[in-house]
């Protein structure tokens, strides 16, 4: 695997992620206990209103959300994209869920990746086998 595959951007927005090391590692371990091989992946934190309008250019969907995965893999085993993600949901997720910013993030960042990994949340079942997931990934996050 190349050095760099995993990188993190701002558009429209000045922010700092925090434990990047961390979140690339478990973001690797995810992947590959998935099956599939990590390309590039650009993590892009943005605001509400940037999000929004790329939620209804590209998805035609004329609503605020946390995420937007756009899947730009080449291989079928190989996971490459761009996730882009509302740091203004995520400061409202973390309040209202009563969890840090750093596991909001986290948890939005594994809810890309599956995305990208074929995963959807179209049903109240589907949203649950992520919700599974998305906890699974957190509770290993700090042991990898």
């Amino acid at each position: 695997m190349r050095d760099n595959t995993i990188q993190f951007f701002t558009e429209d927005i000045t922010y700092q992620i925090k434990r990047k090391e961390i979140l690339r590692r478990g973001i690797i371990k995810l992947i590959t206990e998935k099956g599939f091989q990590v390309g590039d992946i650009n993590i892009i934190f943005c605001s509400d209103r940037f999000l929004k309008r790329m939620n209804k250019r590209y998805l035609n969907h004329d609503y605020y959300t946390d995420v937007v995965a756009f899947d730009l893999s080449e291989k079928t085993e190989i996971i490459s994209g761009d996730i882009f993600i509302s740091l203004d949901r995520i400061r409202e997720n973390a309040r209202i869920y009563h969890v840090s910013v750093i596991e909001e993030t986290a948890r939005i960042i594994c809810h890309g990746i599956l995305h990208l990994s074929g995963m959807t949340d179209s049903t109240e079942e589907l949203k649950l086998e992520m919700k599974v997931e998305e906890d699974k990934f957190l509770s290993n996050l700090y042991s990898v």
